[in-house]
């Protein structure tokens, strides 16, 4: 009788079924982009706002646990929305209760595709850069020494793409506490102003205006954003100017 574990088609089988959370996650993106444009937008908060008050006023909790499980997916699936979900949230929740929903849900659905992208792919790139000499174990060293630092400086960074910085850290193998710690501080700040701008949408939509989403971008907000930034790579200067690996 022959060995299964031998089996060419069973091992492939075995790296199917790894990859198929993240294929189905890919999948639904892919998807979701070209399919949820209308339904997740400006537009549809503004046409919609005043059944969503009165939803909220007669079902609180409920709408609360919806909105919750629906920005959970959307963070999950890569799905486009995670703004308006955000601006959703401060309008529906104010400042400080909808940012805390957001970070909550965003917190959890960026584990959800952290786990799935680790599971199917993170333990092969892994072993792959361990075996690796010269660049490319030089890279995953430094990160390794530095995975705080790195991992607070991909969060707060306005530029760097939130679907980026939830498969980055799974590739490189990072311990999920770490990743789950750092992914909900690290969003805290962007939160907030979003969720501030979403509180009040209620004023721009009686002037028939639109917000400046672009806000994050002015100084008085960046900057202090951009200083958390650095204060998260401090570590690592540190360690270049003293030679300690150890902090």
């Amino acid at each position: 009788m022959s060995d299964m574990t031998d089996d060419p088609k069973s091992g492939s089988k075995s790296g199917l079924m790894r990859n198929l959370p993240l294929i189905v996650i890919l999948g639904v993106a892919v998807v979701g982009a070209f399919t949820l444009k209308d339904y997740i937008s400006f537009d549809a908060l503004r046409d919609n706002r005043e059944a969503l008050i009165a939803f909220r006023d007669s079902h609180f909790l409920l709408t609360t646990l919806t909105f919750l499980a629906a920005y959970i997916v959307i963070v999950a699936f890569s799905l486009p929305g995670a703004l308006i979900a955000t601006l959703t949230g401060g309008f529906l929740f104010g400042t400080f209760g909808g940012s805390a929903l957001s970070v909550t849900a965003a917190t959890i659905g960026a584990t959800v595709i952290f786990l799935a992208a680790r599971y199917g792919l993170g333990e092969k790139l892994k072993a792959r850069m361990d075996a690796s000499q010269g660049t490319v174990r030089k890279i995953k060293e430094g990160i390794d020494e530095n995975q705080w630092s790195m991992l607070f400086f991909l969060r707060l960074v306005p530029v760097v793409p939130f679907f980026v910085a939830n498969l980055v850290p799974a590739f490189l193998a990072v311990p999920l506490h770490r990743y789950v710690i750092s992914t909900f501080l690290g969003i805290i700040p962007g939160s907030l102003v979003y969720s501030s701008v979403g509180a009040g949408l209620g004023a721009v939509f009686e002037r028939g205006e639109s917000p400046n989403l672009g806000v994050i971008f002015e100084p008085h907000i960046l900057l202090p954003i951009l200083g958390l930034c650095l204060l998260s790579l401090l570590p690592v200067v540190i360690k270049a100017v003293t030679g300690k690996k150890d902090l």
